[in-house]
């Protein structure tokens, strides 16, 4: 849309963010799914930033490597060349951290002190940012949880990380659509005030979709798509057995695979359910016609989300497919939230960025 002039460098700046945290989420997919996490063991946030560059350097951090559980139990006898296949995509996972890391601070030190940003939004960027360092730590918490006996991070720490990068895209989106879209937007909501029920529906919807992305986590960590690669029974029936097998039973939502999976699958049919009447809904209501299109939109990104959870487990979770379906749920969430900003632009509230529920830079 036509911005003020000023403003244009603001724009750009914070879509490419956006575009880099959903590239971030990805990249951490692929990461994990190739088992390609724990290749480097070492947190170096400077000098990390530049890979090995001759034959030494390779079989020094490859001697590293080969004193990890990880090369004992499941890589054992791999060669240097075998490394540099999962090194690199740990590496170009950290090296997105760093760069987003800079391309979020240089220009909200530029853009605050030529006056292109207000002192309030430079705020929220600034703990933005802030939030963006401790994911780079939570993400090096979640690899030495991998490094000590069992070659698997903790599936706590892994959702943690997924949900924290979930979040992050969600608060750049925000503040990007913000600054682009809300003074058009905000026309088109005094034309056609949405009724306080249907914004509730919404925020209802984004927390479904929240909790679900979180699930994803659990699942991720637990490996339970590998474990149950049918749909839609699990182990031949519908309620599957041992689901509330351990004790006490609240552990079951957290630590059984089939438990976890289960729910995973449950909460995905609810969103499914919901953003389907939300669309009905929202061809009923009075609303504007962006609006109405939000929620088709996030209807479409729905469908397509579901159809790549049962492509993941009907193929056996292959890296593609599982990479594709974490992307899509960071668009997902991208769905919810433009609907919801598409009826809360221009209030008073929507001048700052509203905190999201977590969802799911990534897992490894």
């Amino acid at each position: 849309m036509r911005t003020h002039p000023a403003s244009r460098p603001v724009v750009v700046w914070l879509w490419a963010t956006t575009l880099m945290l959903l590239t971030m989420i990805v990249v951490g997919g692929v990461t994990r799914l190739t088992g390609s996490g724990l290749s480097i063991v070492r947190w170096e946030p400077v000098v990390g930033a530049l890979p090995p560059l001759s034959a030494t350097d390779w079989e020094r951090v490859f001697a590293l490597y080969r004193e990890t559980p990880q090369y004992a139990l499941v890589n054992a006898g791999m060669d240097v060349e075998g490394f540099k296949s999962i090194f690199w995509w740990e590496y170009i996972h950290r090296l997105l951290g760093r760069a987003i890391g800079v391309v979020v601070f240089v220009p909200l030190v530029v853009f605050w002190w030529t006056e292109r940003l207000d002192r309030r939004r430079a705020l929220v960027l600034l703990g933005i940012f802030c939030l963006g360092g401790l994911q780079g730590f939570i993400g090096w918490y979640m690899v030495q949880s991998g490094l000590i006996n069992v070659p698997q991070v903790s599936h706590y720490r892994l959702t943690l990380h997924l949900s924290l990068g979930f979040l992050l895209f969600a608060l750049v989106l925000w503040q990007a659509l913000d600054v682009s879209l809300g003074a058009a937007r905000h026309s088109a909501v005094d034309e056609h005030p949405p009724s306080p029920g249907f914004r509730r529906g919404v925020i209802a919807i984004l927390t479904l979709v929240s909790i679900t992305a979180v699930s994803g986590g659990l699942v991720a960590g637990l490996r339970a798509g590998h474990a149950f690669p049918t749909f839609p029974l699990m182990l031949g029936q519908w309620v599957p057995p041992g689901l509330l097998a351990h004790e006490p039973v609240w552990r079951n939502f957290l630590d059984s695979a089939v438990t976890v999976q289960f729910q995973h699958r449950v909460l995905a049919v609810a969103v499914l359910i919901a953003a389907a009447g939300l669309s009905v809904a929202a061809r009923r209501a009075a609303l504007p016609k962006e609006a109405r299109q939000a929620a088709d939109l996030l209807l479409a990104l729905v469908c397509v989300q579901a159809a790549l959870g049962i492509t993941t487990l009907l193929l056996h979770v292959p890296v593609w497919a599982a990479a594709a379906h974490q992307g899509n749920a960071a668009l997902l969430i991208a769905g919810c939230l433009n609907l919801l900003h598409v009826l809360t632009a221009g209030a008073p509230a929507a001048q700052s960025a509203p905190v999201p529920s977590p969802a799911p830079a990534t897992s490894h």
